[in-house]
């Protein structure tokens, strides 16, 4: 049980009850809420054979540490995943089912920018996030509530070395764009129908020096107005979707 970790929000409990029902190791929920959209919830967690047990506010927003937890907190160990980035990137090629897709984020330590960047990365279909151990938010319950489901279906993998890694994607043909302002062209120059890594800072600070000298290339989104900068979660949604019309998805 050492090992567990608290999910909350209808949306992401019934998405690991969906894609790893085995790793759910009891779901609390409102015992005075037998609204429609809980009696629906408690009849999925049924059929996936979860344990079920009634609880209150006081425990329930003990549990997951907010208020936000619409009656359902889940504890759950971690999901199957790959072992590792390179298994992962294995399987993608075996699979043949299109170029390699990450997105990278540096120095990324918000968990509502995270929660919403891999809420992205799910939409656009990325294979997985990557981020550096020492500059980023793990996993945790507000990540999952605002991916929406998102942390349990996008494969994130902290690394120790963030250069090293990007320098390793390289060696497997994966070409490393990084945004930045004062990049010399903007994304819609650039040619991202390839097996790709995007790599993004978090708003204000950008790439650190070694993230952005380990790109291959560096490119901006074009900025009309009086803002210097966008969200890092708004500005990974712009590059992954022009990536994926690029590649007529």
């Amino acid at each position: 049980m050492s090992s567990a970790r608290i999910l909350f929000g209808f949306h992401a409990v019934t998405v690991r009850l969906k894609t790893a029902p085995q790793s759910v190791l009891e779901i609390y929920v409102d015992g005075t809420r037998r609204d429609q959209r809980m009696r629906q919830f408690i009849d999925r967690a049924k059929e996936a054979g979860a344990r079920l047990l009634d609880s209150d506010e006081l425990r329930l927003q003990a549990l997951a540490g907010t208020h936000r937890h619409q009656g359902v907190v889940a504890k759950v160990v971690p999901a199957p995943i790959a072992a590792s980035l390179d298994d992962l990137l294995d399987a993608v090629d075996a699979a043949q089912e299109g170029a390699p897709l990450l997105l990278v984020l540096d120095g990324v330590t918000d968990p509502h920018n995270l929660g919403a960047c891999l809420r992205v990365a799910d939409g656009a279909g990325v294979h997985a996030v990557i981020a550096p151990k020492d500059h980023s938010v793990g996993l945790n319950a507000t990540v999952s509530k605002v991916a929406s489901g998102a942390a349990e279906t996008v494969p994130y993998f902290m690394v120790t070395n963030l250069a090293r890694t990007l320098n390793e994607l390289k060696e497997r043909n994966i070409r490393v764009v990084g945004a930045a302002e004062d990049a010399p062209r903007t994304l819609y120059a650039a040619k991202l129908d390839q097996p790709l890594a995007l790599v993004l800072g978090a708003e204000g600070l950008g790439l650190r020096q070694l993230t952005r000298k380990t790109c291959d290339e560096l490119i901006k989104l074009p900025m009309a107005g009086a803002v210097e900068s966008l969200n890092v979660s708004v500005a990974s949604g712009i590059c992954l979707y022009e990536a994926v019309r690029q590649r007529g998805a």
